[in-house]
């Protein structure tokens, strides 16, 4: 379907192979946003967004976009470094050409600032930005190895090893190859002044500065505050005002014309953008209440395949932890199932929340989901919602009340019902800081060495654990007196579910803490849970919460494999028809994932 948009609102636009976002103003004068790449995009992208947003308001066109391999673009063609700063050059020319301005200003946030100056040796930049630039690809590196031991950790709190040749920071994999080229990389070795003036912002901008006005541009400085906020933590990232502001006033400064008009392409005759690939074509769609999502079908039509929805984790964009929902609905494309990845509502690209809170376990999350099936309903085949965590809990709250949904493919989830006397934010900055945590770090004997030699306050823990479990009390009791959940207990639920043939599967990873949940609910004893839910619940050892790794996307893809078949032969049963759906199909995402 072609998106309805309004003359000031930012259209999802493709060129190239690329996919991104076009902000419209009246200014001659339009930026470029280049954004970093791997897990700090992925913390940084709604903050992001709301810079072409404020750039947008400040007279300037504003086209922000994905590299290729990353987001929801195409997988690149060329050297990854290389395509990278090649599709900088590309989205210069599309704003050029579609928004008709005359003068271009390129705004870097830390790899990207580095492929910005690259790009910008070779065009004509009246402005760039550097935010918090990477000088040398060797320092990166060795940052990235160091954010590798403290991102994706074990339930425990072990470090999961990384693969040989390879770097794997928050689920995003990096091969030696591009670890080779990230190495060559070295700012201070620019042999052109890449624009007139620049805007230098980082701890330090001394050695970098000074190479820049070498070269002949005039170079402003200043701290960047706002990094860490900025790219730490996807759940926890936030806009750094003030540095913005600066940005966006060096943007526009000097810009005499940004609110003349010029010609340029309108917005509303942008065509309906598409981008196609071995299997699959993709199309963004705008939908219920501010909703933004990706629709990927196979370039086989069946009427008879299933759709499947995924839901956000976390405050991951619809892209997903490590690009693996984008990379797992092409290769369902391939295999002929078409899938539909959505933001819900305060995420990614879709709307704010009318609450202005995180959507996390929200009471109401499920209706973003239903909105979800609503955009893909009528397909023919079966619908199942795939989700992890928070994004499972609104999957299993939408499936208890949408009977479209014929299953739901579940990744840790955390809890069935959520308290809304628990503090969102504590519970997540403590997740793996519970008494579970603990006690998994007493059985390792380098803590019993620690503890012996006073390096662990037991008292500390002690004490914690101790406010906890009367915190907990005190939840048990209002819980004890307050309204239960539409349908009852998560056991009834799941009775209900059964009887009206939908299928759930539970995938664990060891230790989450999730399973504390699974077992007060559905079953303390061994087999319990299972037989109420009429499949095994999977425990997976060794894989992270986000389930990042290689190996953990692989038995996501056979859990995947085994809900399908069982919805398949569920449908099949009730409809007294002989199972239609080729199970060769499914097979296939294990072993090229």
């Amino acid at each position: 379907m072609t998106p309805e948009v309004q003359s000031d609102a930012a259209v999802p636009v493709t060129f190239d192979g690329l996919f991104g976002w076009l902000h419209p103003s009246a200014g001659r004068r339009g930026v470029v946003l280049c954004g970093t790449c791997g897990f700090e995009q992925l913390a940084a992208h709604r903050p992001w967004r709301s810079l072409a947003e404020g750039l947008a308001a400040a007279g300037c066109p504003t086209l922000r976009f994905d590299y290729p391999g990353e987001g929801d673009s195409a997988d690149p063609e060329a050297a990854r470094v290389l395509a990278c700063v090649a599709a900088i050059r590309q989205a210069v020319q599309f704003l050029r050409t579609t928004a008709g301005v005359t003068e271009i200003v390129l705004i870097g946030l830390r790899l990207g600032a580095t492929f910005a100056a690259l790009a910008a040796q070779d065009e004509a930049v009246e402005g760039l930005v550097l935010l918090a630039p990477v000088t040398t690809g060797r320092a990166y590196l060795r940052e990235l190895r160091l954010r590798a031991q403290t991102i994706g950790r074990l339930p425990d709190g072990s470090v999961p090893p990384q693969e040989a040749d390879s770097l794997t920071v928050g689920g995003f994999r990096m091969e030696s190859v591009l670890l080779s080229e990230l190495a060559t990389l070295n700012l201070e070795r620019l042999e052109r002044a890449p624009a007139r003036r620049a805007l230098l912002l980082a701890p330090e901008t001394r050695t970098l500065a000074a190479r820049l006005e070498t070269l002949g541009s005039t170079v402003a400085t200043g701290p960047f505050p706002g990094l860490a906020a900025l790219v730490g933590d996807p759940i926890f990232s936030d806009v750094p005002a003030a540095d913005f502001a600066r940005v966006i006033a060096f943007a526009i400064a000097d810009a005499a014309d940004a609110g003349l008009t010029r010609s340029g392409t309108a917005v509303g005759a942008l065509a309906s953008p598409h981008l196609t690939g071995s299997g699959w074509e993709e199309e963004p769609v705008r939908f219920a209440r501010g909703l933004f999502g990706i629709r990927c079908r196979p370039d086989r039509a069946d009427a008879n395949a299933p759709t499947i929805v995924f839901v956000s984790t976390g405050m991951s964009v619809h892209s997903g932890w490590g690009r693996q929902t984008t990379d797992l609905a092409r290769r369902l494309a391939a295999d002929g199932i078409g899938s539909f990845r959505f933001d819900q509502r305060g995420i990614g690209d879709s709307a704010d929340r009318a609450d202005g809170r995180k959507p996390l376990f929200a009471a109401d999350g499920f209706a973003d989901v239903i909105s979800a099936v609503d955009e893909i309903a009528g397909t023919g085949g079966p619908i199942l919602l795939v989700g992890g965590c928070s994004g499972a809990y609104a999957a299993l709250h939408a499936l208890c009340r949408d009977s479209r949904v014929d299953g739901a493919l579940l990744l840790n989830l955390y809890c069935f019902d959520w308290d809304p006397d628990e503090d969102l934010d504590q519970v997540i900055r403590q997740t793996f800081g519970s008494a579970s945590t603990y006690a998994a770090l007493l059985k390792r004997g380098a803590t019993w060495r620690r503890l012996i030699r006073g390096e662990i306050r037991i008292g500390a823990i002690a004490a914690v654990l101790a406010r906890r479990g009367i915190d907990a009390a005190f939840r048990r009791m209002r819980r004890a007196i307050r309204p239960g959940p539409p349908g009852g207990s998560p056991a009834r639920r799941i009775a209900a579910l059964r009887r009206r043939g939908a299928e759930i599967r539970l995938l664990y990873s060891a230790g989450d803490p999730g399973l504390a949940a699974l077992r007060r609910h559905l079953g303390r004893s061994p087999g319990k849970a299972d037989r109420r839910l009429g499949a095994p619940v999977t425990v997976v050892p060794g894989v992270d919460h986000n389930f990042g790794s290689r190996e953990a996307q692989a038995r996501l893809a056979e859990a995947l494999h085994d809900l399908l078949q069982a919805v398949q032969r569920s449908k099949a049963t009730r409809s007294g028809t002989a199972v239609s759906a080729k199970p060769g199909r499914v097979l296939t995402l294990a072993g090229r994932t």
